[in-house]
């Protein structure tokens, strides 16, 4: 089969589109031929290195592992003998998580996935590539919001970085959850974030939000372009400020990061929060739920093939893409 590997750490060259044995499928596993995977940041962050705790797990010189990409839309090929949940030909979604075993890596034609992995059935409502989209933005989105922000009904929300895969699905689960939504975002994608249920939407190029005066019960931020004192300024006296976008630095930084908002939460009323997604299956059911009853609606925009998968890694990493990046295979 087809899949991207690379064995160094560097830029997107270090990727290559190579002929490599199909994955056996273990008694509890299911055997999925991808029809689609999405790009996130944790795969450049792999392919780099970078910051340089990630090569804690990932392997200090080089990596352990050749295999890159988690998000993934397919259909069942094969199921091992134990398997009772999926059969030959159930179209599926979800992703390796955190697993960094290659013949899981989504980045190929075919991977395998233990049967209570973070796989689920697709939507019928769904395209493979915007089933593939949804994995770690959404689960992301939507654990920032309802478990570390404990967004209420009738809540007002900032959602910095709106127009992004993460943000997106942000903006929408909020407004599912109730809330009032703010998102920044720039010129060129305002009016998308605004079709997407935004009440209101903030031009980064021509305002600064955290100067304006406007206050709010939870600020989600994804950018990570304002400090922690400035992005408090905008918190409502007990508001929340949960951080997803890593601190900038290759040591130190993304822990100095953590640290900062660590005591800045403890010097007042305001929480300040770092976070990161976790894995949940249940998580991913939910999910499926809204995304079945139309209630959110991944934005997809642009895909490429699996040998584009370099230039795909380079085009999220440049910051400008509106919604989720796919790979179709």
């Amino acid at each position: 089969m087809k899949a991207i590997r690379y064995h160094a750490y560097g830029s997107p060259e270090v990727l290559k589109l190579q002929d490599v044995d199909m994955p056996t499928v273990d008694d509890d596993e299911v055997l999925v031929r991808v029809r689609a995977a999405s790009v996130n940041p944790l795969d450049w962050h792999n392919m780099r290195g970078t910051p340089y705790v990630v090569r804690v797990q990932a392997g200090l010189s080089r990596p352990k592992t050749a295999g890159l990409g988690g998000d993934m839309a397919g259909c069942v090929e094969a199921v091992g003998k134990n398997v009772t949940r999926f059969r030959p030909g159930d179209e599926v979604f979800g992703g390796r998580g955190r697993s960094l075993i290659e013949r899981s890596a989504s980045f190929a034609q075919y991977l395998s996935i233990h049967e209570d992995g973070m796989v689920v059935r697709k939507p019928g409502n769904l395209t493979f590539e915007q089933a593939a989209s949804v994995p770690v933005a959404a689960l992301t989105a939507l654990q920032a919001l309802r478990d570390k922000g404990q967004l209420r009904p009738g809540q007002k929300v900032l959602i910095n970085g709106a127009a992004g895969g993460v943000g997106t699905f942000a903006v929408q689960i909020a407004k599912v959850l109730g809330a009032e939504v703010t998102g920044v975002c720039g010129t060129a994608k305002s009016e998308m974030v605004r079709s997407i249920g935004a009440d209101h939407v903030i031009d980064h190029t021509k305002e600064d939000f955290t100067s304006d005066g406007r206050r709010y019960d939870l600020l989600i931020d994804l950018v990570g372009n304002r400090t922690p004192t400035e992005c408090r300024r905008v918190l409502a006296t007990r508001g929340v400020l949960v951080g997803c976008a890593p601190a900038k630095g290759l040591w130190a930084g993304p822990l100095i990061g953590v640290l900062k908002l660590l005591v800045l939460s403890r010097a007042g009323s305001q929480r300040m929060v770092p976070f990161l997604a976790r894995e949940s299956k249940n998580d991913l059911a939910d999910l499926h739920g809204l995304l079945e009853a139309g209630k959110i609606t991944p934005v997809v925009d642009r895909t490429f093939s699996l040998s584009e998968v370099p230039k795909a890694i380079a085009y999220l990493e440049e910051g400008h893409a509106a919604g989720k990046v796919v790979i179709t295979i």
